[in-house]
């Protein structure tokens, strides 16, 4: 494309990258392009850090906040997030929330990590808490929490609230505890869950098995192999079937993550310490490699969705979120396969599997909210007071209601709603499906046997690698590879590479005020808006030679 039309397209192409590029890399620089750190209106910061809060403070201009939440295709979620922003706006007629769903946690964290350069973010969004560790990486991306919860007026179980919330001893310490960062709070915890192992309690029986209360990891391996043992048609005794995998399970960055707390093993600490790569890991690894070559145990990214074969009765041992307990059982209402695939058997809901079952670990899980710093810190006081209407008893025990999830607060805990909602259990295959209301009163049970892994810049990407490790021994025994100790020496280095765990430098941004580096994805797309902008230069240059060869032609 030449002349006038061709150049002036190329100069408004080149000024929009510009514009572009220079907003990445200013932010990269400077983070949050906001007036620093976030300040709570009505607080007056003195010298030595002294605090004085104005009681006439009012929140009274009018704000348009943005919330972006998963709903996990549930459409009964979606209602919930709704009906909470109508309440909430109807009690905050100057406030406006706009909700935008997604359905998977790793996009809402790709399009945050995506758009902290150019300063869009939402105001408001639900993400895990390893996740909010890499926002931490802008400077004053997240506005910390601290002040806010304390606030007499609009802080948690503030005066000046309109609505019932919950104060900071109603929140269960286990979940917002996973919420502070290097010394801060930086989330609020908005649902929890755990790992559940999920038991066909007929087909274990039929084997000639008793089942537990709690199960060892012995147990299920040894149950699994049983369950192998074919008639002589080649089907699978148990089930009759062509097809069994006895135990699936959903993530093994649990997985791993478990077995290794439950050992007192090394995985990670509080300051960025990475102790995954250790002698207990490679045991567990290679106590997997038989069950493998068997083909008793496969993974969800191997084999597909755990519930599936599970309700089809070709699974045993299905171990997934307590969230997911809607998709799992004979009668699931969420199920994914046609009736005519289904079995009839008996589901019982158990905690993972134990190396001690006197002392039994498990993980707590579950998303979080994070508030992001803006220009006006009164939109960040109104995206506060929504977040804090989110744990309200009517939002937390509507939500819990969907899912095998808890509310985060002993407040709607202990309501005689929730109660009731919970003695009801197989009242029903929909509101009252027994596994689902099973699986929330595990949790429940095991509050005091949950734990949280650190979260620093980089606790994200260790999660993956923890994982990536199961993932990697059994494709290798799927291919008829050798995994023995000299295959564990290589696979260490070159899953510390694949997770650039080498390079996680974990910055407190109390202390110096600015993030450590900046996001993978953010950092590509500054270099894709360079390469763009410098060969946009070198049309223009190439365009100016030929303009001025034309001109000496003409001349000549």
């Amino acid at each position: 494309m030449r002349g006038a039309k061709g150049t002036a397209f190329v100069n408004a192409l080149a000024v929009l990258l510009t514009a572009v590029m220079l907003a990445a890399v200013f932010s990269a620089c400077h983070g949050k392009r906001a007036n620093g750190e976030f300040r709570v209106p009505g607080h007056t910061y003195g010298d030595g850090g002294t605090v004085s809060i104005d009681p006439d403070y009012e929140l009274d201009g009018e704000y348009e906040i943005t919330f972006w939440a998963k709903n996990d295709t549930n459409v009964a979620q979606t209602k919930i997030y709704k009906n909470a922003i109508a309440d909430f706006e109807k009690l905050y007629p100057n406030i406006k929330v706009n909700l935008k769903l997604y359905t998977d946690y790793g996009m809402i964290y790709r399009d945050v990590i995506t758009n902290i350069p150019t300063g869009t973010t939402p105001d408001l969004c639900i993400s895990y808490p390893d996740h909010i560790a890499t926002y931490l990486t802008g400077r004053n991306v997240v506005a910390p929490l601290d002040e806010l919860f304390t606030d007499p007026y609009y802080g948690l179980g503030g005066s000046k609230l309109k609505f019932d919330a919950p104060s900071f001893d109603e929140l269960v310490p286990q979940f917002i505890s996973e919420c502070k960062v290097n010394g801060r709070y930086y989330a609020l915890p908005f649902m929890r869950s755990t790992e559940a192992l999920y038991v066909n309690k007929t087909f274990v029986e039929k084997l000639g098995y008793t089942l537990p209360e709690t199960v060892t990891w012995d147990f299920v391996w040894e149950v699994s192999e049983k369950a192998m043992e074919k008639d002589a048609e080649g089907n699978f005794a148990v089930s009759g079937k062509r097809v069994m995998i006895p135990f699936i399970y959903k993530s093994t960055d649990n997985m791993m993550i478990q077995m290794l707390r439950q050992l007192n093993a090394g995985y990670s600490d509080d300051n960025g310490g990475i102790f995954l790569f250790n002698d207990t890991t490679r045991k567990l690894l290679l106590d997997i490699v038989p069950h493998a070559k068997t083909k008793s145990f496969s993974t969800f990214k191997i084999s597909s969705y755990p519930g599936n074969y599970f309700n089809a009765g070709e699974c045993i041992f299905a171990i997934d979120s307590t969230a997911g307990a809607t998709w799992i059982g004979s009668h699931s209402p969420l199920k994914e396969i046609s009736d005519d695939r289904l079995v009839e058997f008996e589901t019982v809901v158990l905690p993972v599997p134990q190396f001690d079952t006197g002392a039994p670990r498990m993980i707590s899980q579950g998303p979080s909210m994070c508030i992001f710093n803006k220009n006006d810190p009164e939109r960040v006081l109104a995206t506060w007071l929504f977040a804090q209407f989110l744990l309200t008893d009517n939002v937390q025990i509507a939500y819990s209601g969907t899912e095998g999830y808890v509310p985060v607060t002993l407040k709607a805990q202990n309501t005689e709603r929730y109660k009731t909602y919970l003695s009801r259990a197989g009242e029903d295959n929909a509101e009252f499906y027994h596994v689902k209301i099973d699986a929330a009163k595990l949790l429940l049970a095991n509050q005091q046997n949950t734990f949280v892994t650190p979260v620093f810049n980089g606790s994200a990407s260790l999660r993956n690698a923890a994982g990536q490790l199961i993932e990697e021994v059994v494709k290798s025994v799927n291919r008829s590879e050798t995994v023995d100790n000299a295959y564990i020496d290589a696979l260490y280095p070159r899953i510390i590479s694949l997770y650039r765990l080498d390079q996680i430098e974990n910055t407190d941004p109390a202390e110096t005020g600015a993030g450590g580096k900046l996001p993978g994805e953010s950092v590509a797309l500054i270099a894709v808006l360079c390469v763009l902008w410098a060969g946009l230069g070198f049309y223009k240059i190439r365009e100016t030679v030929l303009e001025r060869k034309k001109r000496k032609r003409e001349g000549a």
